[in-house]
């Protein structure tokens, strides 16, 4: 018998922690995992998931505007927000379950409650020690407030978003990534006044320069008052609301501050000082590439190390640790071409690297495809929306490196290009697949003229 209670102490049940538990359970060892918070972790509950059951809801508000111009009348349209927030409760609660009884069926032992660790092997929850032969910390990450004046008083993050009592009609979202854009739009599609505050030149860091351009223009079509090169100074609570003063002094009177300035590692609390793991100066959790840390059992993998912070490579890497760990098959997490989707309004979607990436490290140079055209259903809609479509070519092998787009549907279209690419597709492989007509997918294999190189 072990001379531990388990074979792996699992502190967190997200999505990482979830599927590295309930995988190595499996595979036969004994697993406990402690959660103080809520099943599923921040995907399912104030995250991804009801983050897009809200962007759909803000969907409808312009299908309904759109309508008209296929011959329909509507009459009296409303938004009922509370009506909306109790059904978003009513699937998370759900899905809660789901993730409770995926590790009970596993014969995962579950602890609620915070867990610490006190040694190498030992943790303790709620005054209860537990040994176990490794511990895996996948406790991810929480969003920050900054520290100006009235921040922390009056303003929120997408954690309370998902549970306002009242709709706010006046909003202010500071932020340019993803997240910032992504509730600018919902709360502008459900018909707030939205003005979205970013520090730098451009939305999107990061993310390819035409499709932040590009995105910045829809945006700005679609409603949202966009203001760059500024900040919030401090926040002021006044009858009737907040004034949002801001760094070009100019006074915002609004309903709610929504700060989308950054996430930040929940490694702070978990005793990481009683054993000497180490963290960076932003509290992320060092790992190797077996995503063991400076303490050989102790593992650490997701958000809390602050590397691709997306929940599939959660997921991915929750699963190859328990495969190699308890199941015999040593593999690895690939890395290349992982596609993401920015769910504002209009989305966006991406894999493999921008053009300016590609120019910076492909010596034999870069060929660059883009096409930006109004999609059918806003010929009859009346809608000012257009589509943007962009593929990077490695210009010696031919290789499309990086595929990015901006449009209705496109977090559809961008799974099925990232298994083309990580399958080595060319642009003549493109060129010479059909064309699926009338659609705007097609267009990645219509595009046949070269943007000229940059001068």
């Amino acid at each position: 018998m072990s001379q531990y209670d388990f074979d792996l102490f699992t502190i967190g049940a997200g999505s990482g922690g979830v599927r590295a538990s309930r995988i190595a359970a499996g595979h036969g060892a004994r697993v406990a995992v402690a959660e103080e918070r809520y099943f599923g972790g921040t995907c399912v509950n104030v995250g991804c998931v009801p983050k897009k059951l809200l962007v759909y809801g803000a969907d409808y508000g312009q299908a309904f505007a759109d309508a008209a111009g296929f011959g329909w009348t509507l009459d009296n349209v409303r938004h009922d927000w509370n009506a909306l927030i109790a059904a978003k409760d009513t699937e998370i609660n759900r899905l809660n379950g789901i993730y409770r009884r995926l590790l009970e069926g596993a014969g995962v032992t579950i602890y609620e409650g915070r867990a610490t660790i006190l040694d190498a092997h030992t943790v303790e929850v709620n005054g209860t020690r537990v040994t176990a032969e490794r511990i895996l910390i996948a406790t991810g990450g929480w969003p920050e407030l900054p520290s100006e004046p009235g921040a922390k008083d009056y303003g929120i993050t997408s954690n309370e978003v998902f549970y306002l009592k009242t709709f706010p009609r006046r909003v202010v979202v500071a932020g340019g990534g993803y997240i910032a854009l992504e509730f600018a739009s919902l709360f502008n599609g459900l018909g707030a006044q939205v003005t979205q505050l970013y520090r730098g030149a451009q939305i999107l860091r990061g993310f390819d320069k035409d499709v932040r351009d590009f995105t910045a223009d829809e945006v700005r079509k679609a409603g949202i008052d966009l203001k760059l090169n500024t900040i919030i100074s401090r926040i002021e609570k006044v009858e009737g609301g907040l004034l949002a003063h801001l760094s070009d002094g100019t006074v915002l009177e609004c309903d709610a501050v929504v700060y989308a300035i950054g996430r930040k590692p929940m490694s702070y609390g978990l005793g990481l000082e009683n054993v000497g793991v180490e963290t960076d100066k932003a509290g992320a959790i060092t790992v190797n590439d077996q995503y063991q840390t400076s303490v050989s059992s102790i593992y650490a993998l997701g958000d809390v190390t602050n590397r691709v912070n997306l929940t599939p490579v959660a997921l991915a890497e929750g699963h190859v640790l328990a495969d190699r760990l308890y199941g015999n098959r040593p593999r690895d997490v690939n890395y290349d071409n992982i596609p993401t989707a920015v769910f504002s309004l209009p989305p966006v979607a991406t894999v493999g690297i921008t053009e300016e990436q590609a120019r910076a490290t492909l010596p034999g140079g870069v060929d660059i495809y883009r096409t930006n055209f109004k999609p059918m259903r806003h010929q009859l809609s009346g809608r000012d929306q257009r589509c943007f479509m962009k593929l990077v070519v490695d210009r010696a092998t031919q290789k499309v490196v990086g595929c990015h787009m901006v449009g209705t549907d496109t977090p559809e279209m961008i799974q099925g290009v990232a298994v083309a690419m990580n399958a080595g597709a060319t642009k003549q492989v493109f060129d010479n697949t059909i064309g699926l007509h009338p659609t705007a997918a097609e267009e990645f294999v219509t595009m046949r003229t070269k943007a000229p190189d940059p001068v």
